[in-house]
């Protein structure tokens, strides 16, 4: 790709050199880099809308819209190759929010939010694209943009209250909640599991962060049976989609928790070879903690190739997940205890064998012992109960 300077942008665009960076300041510009004090921006860029000239749709026509690229987006992408999908599609902003889910699920996150970025103007894009955003934000690390991200939200929440608009709006922020295991966080309707206001098509997804809730609550039959009703109902014939993917994976790390390791396995797997062929590391990456070693040990067999990948991508993306983590909480849990020790006992709150986690971690039940006594002692408690209050 090539770039401009910030100079060159203001001569091509017709305007001052203080707006250009106006607008880079505000992230209006998409893919716009920076080194030290100064920005590039690609050379192919055009010009932000102002948004006090943009008009806004009625809320009527937005919500025709919004199901329009709702249901032009949850189309299954080819399984023998995900990228076939962006030909079959002829308006440019559905192709971005495909491109924008495949960059989530590659990991490049910087992609991701250079498409959300382009969404700007076009609410019902915007709206669509800003689960992807926020999860992107979170693997970052990005605070600043998750709360920008989360203003938009909560202003489409309060302008179409009892609309499928603000319904779908109240679905990507759930994304958060259930994304940073903060289930007390939740909105009530996902506790409740009252979906009724949502559009169809993105009620798949809706389960599926039920499931995660309900994972998150240490409930995990509830979390398996969501998931798999909800997989019985959407799972594509012959195609991709996120939320099959991940929905898998729910019920593989559903069923690690209930000790059904045979199973929990053989649904791991089979999650393996639908996705990795194509690259899309990014579920198994996020899942690897709380696989408890089961992520490691079916690429050793059967994806070594993808080891290395999926395993980077899990110690660069935990580091921000923590940050992120402390600052919607308002908890510093992740400041207490070193990363290896927020792993250990994340898996003993949740009712982890002490023999499975002394195994994974190439260390005896004893020397475990000892680490779980360090931590409760940092932490203040006594016990397991009290560490799954904090860690849960």
């Amino acid at each position: 790709m090539e770039y401009i300077s910030t100079v060159e942008a203001s001569k091509k665009w017709g305007t001052s050199l203080r707006q250009v960076q106006r607008l880079l300041a505000d992230n209006r510009i998409p893919c716009a880099k920076r080194y030290g004090r100064t920005w590039v921006i690609p050379s192919d860029a055009k010009k932000p809308a102002d948004p006090r000239k943009e008009k806004r749709l009625p809320g009527r026509l937005l919500s025709s819209d919004l199901a329009h690229v709702i249901a032009s987006t949850t189309i299954p992408m080819p399984a023998g190759n995900p990228d076939l999908i962006l030909d079959t599609l002829s308006e440019k902003r559905l192709r971005r929010i495909y491109e924008a889910e495949l960059a989530y699920l590659r990991g490049d996150f910087e992609q991701v939010m250079c498409c959300y970025q382009e969404t700007g103007g076009d609410d019902a894009a915007r709206l669509r694209t800003c689960p992807l955003a926020i999860a992107a934000a979170i693997s970052r690390g990005d605070y600043r943009t998750y709360t920008e991200i989360e203003s938009y939200l909560m202003k489409c929440i309060e302008a179409n209250k009892g609309s499928e608009i603000g319904a779908f709006a109240e679905l990507s922020l759930a994304t958060a909640a259930v994304s940073v295991i903060a289930p007390k966080m939740a909105p009530a309707w996902l506790k409740t599991g009252d979906l009724d206001a949502l559009p169809p098509r993105s009620k798949p997804n809706a389960l599926y962060l039920r499931a995660k809730y309900f994972h998150g609550m240490g409930q995990f039959e509830a979390a398996l049976a969501v998931a798999l009703t909800a997989l019985a109902l959407s799972s594509p014939e012959g195609g991709i989609t996120t939320t099959d993917i991940y929905l898998r994976l729910t019920c593989a790390v559903a069923c690690h928790a209930l000790e059904r390791e045979g199973e929990a396995k053989r649904r791991l797997l089979a999650t393996m070879r639908l996705a990795l062929p194509h690259g899309l590391i990014t579920p198994f990456a996020e899942n690897v903690t709380a696989l408890g070693g089961l992520v490691e040990r079916c690429l050793e067999q059967e994806f070594p190739r993808y080891y290395e990948a999926v395993i980077e991508q899990w110690e660069r993306t935990w580091k921000h997940w923590t940050t992120f983590h402390n600052q919607f909480t308002k908890d510093n849990i992740t400041l207490i205890l070193s990363l290896r020790e927020y792993h250990i006992a994340s898996l003993v709150a949740r009712r982890t064998p002490y023999a499975k986690i002394a195994e994974h971690y190439g260390i005896s039940v004893g020397r475990l012992k000892n680490i779980m006594l360090e931590i409760y002692e940092k932490l203040f408690i006594s016990g397991r109960d009290e560490l799954a209050k904090l860690v849960l």
